[in-house]
Parts: structure tokens; sequence; C-alpha cells
């Protein structure tokens, strides 16, 4: 997972990303849809290409 790989919570994501913890989550669990703007979000913060962060081979 990459916000694993940075060593960060899932808390941590959503406080440097301004996403709330528990949308962090459920987007991770596959429960939640995430919004283009925010799929750029997550990946600014995690600094990587959108394609990487949905790039689902991994």
């Amino acid at each position: 997972m990459l916000r694993k790989e940075k060593g960060w919570s899932q808390e941590q994501l959503a406080l440097h990303s301004g996403l709330a913890r528990s949308y962090v989550g459920g987007v991770e669990r596959g429960q939640r849809n995430i919004a283009l703007e925010n799929i750029v979000k997550l990946a600014n913060t995690l600094e990587i290409t959108p394609s990487r962060l949905m790039d689902f081979s991994e």
C-alpha cells in the first residue's frame, strides 16, 4: 500500500491531503467511490502520478 511505504497512517494521509480519515479508509477498503479531484489530491500528497495511484496490477 502506497501510504504504508511512506510510513503514514490513514490519519496522516488524510491530514496531508485535506480529506477525512473515514473517507481514506473507505477508499482503501473499496467501499467508497473516489472522485477524480480526490485521486489527484492523494497522488500529489503521496508524490506519485494519478495513473500510478490507480494502477491495480500491483
